[in-house]
């Protein structure tokens, strides 16, 4: 087979006193992502989605958030690593898609930086990744500011037979 799609999705509460990551941007706000990493939703579903691409499990497994090795990890470091993972099994990413789902801040001023940001790691053009963001209209716990949703489909490419 010469592509895998794989899809991930991430929750994080939302609290105040930590800072909030997305799509490694650090963006203003009063609230931030609680987690034992950085916390940064997007990343984690779009490191979920490569791993699955290629059945090698999930963030979880890669990097459990019992070990001390990844408290307080900025998520960058757990994409490029992801990434490393599935160039070592000969594939590279060919296109993100994703989707937040978060009532504030809004994100749209900070898309360009997160994109550029996730582009670099993963060595595709910023054309490559797109990224959308919705509310939920004030429903749920994403509507009452209590945490935030991120949702990637990850199209990988076959480059060499390991």
């Amino acid at each position: 087979m010469s592509y895998r799609i794989g899809s991930g999705v991430d929750f994080h509460q939302l609290v105040a006193g930590r800072d909030l990551w997305i799509g490694g941007v650090k963006i203003p706000h009063h609230k931030g992502s609680l987690g034992h990493s950085d916390a940064d939703v997007l990343l984690h579903a779009i490191c979920d989605a490569m791993l699955g691409a290629l059945a090698l499990g999930d963030i979880g497994k890669h990097f459990p958030d019992t070990s001390g090795e990844f408290k307080n990890i900025d998520s960058k470091i757990l994409l490029q690593r992801s990434y490393d993972l599935i160039t070592a099994k000969g594939y590279k990413v060919v296109n993100i898609d994703s989707t937040l789902c978060l009532e504030a801040p809004k994100i749209a001023p900070h898309v360009e930086a997160m994109r550029t940001a996730i582009a670099g790691i993963l060595s595709i053009s910023i054309d490559d990744v797109s990224i959308k963001a919705t509310t939920t209209e004030k429903m749920g716990f994403v509507g009452r500011e209590e945490g935030l949703v991120a949702y990637a489909a990850v199209l990988l490419q076959r480059q060499f037979d390991n």
